[in-house]
This record gives structure tokens, C-alpha cells and sequence, in this order.
């Protein structure tokens, strides 16, 4: 038997073992003997995780976290679920496209209101950041944000937005939050906030996209531009001058449009850094923003920092933009 044929055969083996121990674990949580099966999952995880077989671990605690889900039984299957990351984070597994839709899988299955799903988000993005100090994997944030959304848990859907680079998302959602949420007066408002931040993350291409398919998309908004809205034309212009690059053209037009730009004190500190990240503006003499809008911005920005060689931020607990 060649080398090939005889890691597939230990493969087939190992499949077959997991197999049959699963059945035996569901026929004890189909018998309502939760405690027994949830401490035989973990007894196997450990022995699993000692032996270097860390994708039948892996596998075994993320299906049992599932049959517990269809069990209601929250607090064992979070307890799986946390060993899900567990194995990742011991083994050095690299991300990949199905172990993240794995990972919000199991968020989206949990209570919404429990403290460990909390724990579960903070450490999966970490996880999936590999190690590179940045707020986490786009597609990770997209389908934390999506499910968010679906909660209508709009505020914090769209901070995974505003770091999954997926603007015709965010913009969809933040329709939905303005007709569901906002006044009538407000529905600018919603966009200028994501533009102004994805702009702060450097990711023109998603400013531009949320832009335009929220102005499209948004019920109350005529067709433009121009736009009925001074802030949209604000907008519009903006874009158009960050591929431009000119710092004349970004100064003048904060100026024409200071009243609009009043309306929220955060839209200064943005374009501040806006202005530094694409006009060439030097930093204000204060070098760092200080209290809450300080926190806020560094929050932000941490991931277009670490590009620049600046320590990122490394809390990437989901926060309030409001």
C-alpha cells in the first residue's frame, strides 16, 4: 500500500470513529440525558486535542454544539461552541471560507442577550484576524452583520458592516434601520455616518458603494444628484474630491457646507482624518483625539493604522456608533 492509499485508509478509519461516537452522544441527548452527553463531548474533546487530532475535535464539539441548539440547551451548546475555538486557536488553523460561515453559524444560534455569545464574537474575530493585529476577516464581520440584521439589531450589524468591505449591504440595512428607526429628517443622517467612517477605514470603494445604493435604494429620497438633501451633496462632492486628491477642493467645500456639517459634532473629527488619510492634512497640534470621540475614532481606525506601522487596536468588541 503506497503512503497516499494509507493516509486516506487512516482518514476513512478515523471518519468511521468519530461517526460512531457521535451516534452514540445523540442517542444520550435524544434521551433528554444532557449533562452526561455534554461531559462525554467534553472528555473527548481533551482527549481529541491530546492526541494532535484537532479537526475531529473540531468537528465533533461544532455538530454537537448544533444538536444541542435543537435541543435548547444554551448553555452547553455555547460551552461547545467555545471549544469550536478552542481547537482553532491551539492547532493554528488557518481561516478559510467554511470554518467562518461555521463560526456565525454558532453566533447566530445563540441567545442574543447571553454574555457568552459576547465572549464567543470577541474571541472568533480575534481568531480570524491570523494573527495580523487587524479587527478581523471581512467575511467573518459580513456574516455576523447580516445575522445582527436580522435580529434588527441595527446598530451593532452595522459595525460588522463597516469592517466586511460589503457597502451594498450596509447600505440595505441602513434603509431599513431609517424607515424602521429614524425621522423623516434623518435619512441623510444614516448614510453620512457610514461614508464618513468607511472613508476613516481608507475603503473608498465601500463609501462609494454604500453611498450610492443607499440614495438609490432609500424610499424618501429623490433621484439625484443633485440631491433635495445639502448633506448628500456634501457627500457626492466628497467622494468625487478623495479620488481627486486636491486639498483646496476639500477645504472649500467643508466651508460651503458647515451648516449641514453641524448637525452631528462627529462629521468634523471625521473629515480631520479623512483630510490627513487622503488631502495631505498635517495632524492637529494635540496629537491624539481625547475622550469618547478619541476612543471612537481609534476604534475605527485601527485596522487603516496598522498599515501606517502604528500599533493596531486589539479590543474588537462590537461597540455603538450612534
Amino acid at each position: 500500500m503506497s503512503e497516499q492509499e494509507s493516509l486516506k485508509s487512516s482518514s476513512a478509519r478515523n471518519r468511521g470513529g468519530v461517526q460512531r461516537v457521535e451516534g452514540k452522544l445523540r442517542a444520550s441527548v435524544e434521551r433528554g440525558d444532557y449533562y452526561e452527553a455534554h461531559q462525554m463531548y467534553r472528555t473527548l474533546f481533551f482527549r481529541y486535542m491530546s492526541l494532535s487530532k484537532h479537526a475531529e475535535a473540531r468537528e465533533l464539539m461544532y455538530n454537537g454544539a448544533l444538536l444541542f441548539f435543537s435541543y435548547n440547551q444554551q448553555n452547553s451548546a455555547a460551552d461547545l461552541s467555545m471549544l469550536v475555538l478552542e481547537s482553532l486557536e491551539k492547532s493554528g488553523a488557518k481561516v478559510d471560507d467554511e470554518t467562518l460561515e461555521h463560526l456565525a453559524k454558532l453566533f447566530s444560534l445563540m441567545d442574543p442577550n447571553s454574555p457568552e455569545r459576547v465572549a464567543f464574537v470577541s474571541r472568533a474575530i480575534k481568531w480570524s484576524s491570523g494573527g495580523s493585529g487587524k479587527l478581523g476577516h471581512p467575511k467573518l464581520h459580513q456574516l455576523l452583520a447580516l445575522t445582527l440584521w436580522k435580529e434588527q439589531n441595527y446598530s451593532e450589524s452595522r459595525y460588522h458592516f463597516l469592517h466586511s468591505s460589503d457597502g451594498e449591504g450596509c447600505a440595505q440595512m441602513l434603509v431599513e434601520y431609517s424607515s424602521a428607526r429614524g425621522f423623516h429628517g434623518e435619512v441623510d443622517m444614516f448614510v453620512a455616518q457610514a461614508v464618513l467612517q468607511f472613508l476613516c477605514l481608507k475603503n473608498k470603494t465601500s463609501a462609494l458603494v454604500v453611498f450610492t445604493t443607499y440614495t438609490q435604494k432609500h424610499p424618501s429620497i429623490e433621484k439625484g444628484p443633485p440631491f433635495g438633501q445639502p448633506l448628500l451633496n456634501f457627500l457626492w462632492f466628497l467622494l468625487l474630491a478623495v479620488d481627486g486628491g486636491k486639498l483646496t477642493v476639500f477645504t472649500v467645500l467643508c466651508e460651503q457646507y458647515q451648516p449641514s456639517l453641524k448637525r452631528d459634532p462627529m462629521y468634523n473629527e471625521y473629515l480631520d482624518r479623512i483630510g490627513q488619510l487622503f488631502f495631505g492634512v498635517p495632524p492637529k497640534q494635540s496629537s491624539s483625539y481625547g475622550g469618547l470621540l478619541g476612543n471612537l475614532l481609534n476604534s475605527l481606525m485601527g485596522s487603516g493604522e496598522e498599515e501606517e506601522g502604528e500599533e493596531a487596536q486589539e479590543d474588537s468588541s462590537p461597540i455603538e456608533l450612534d
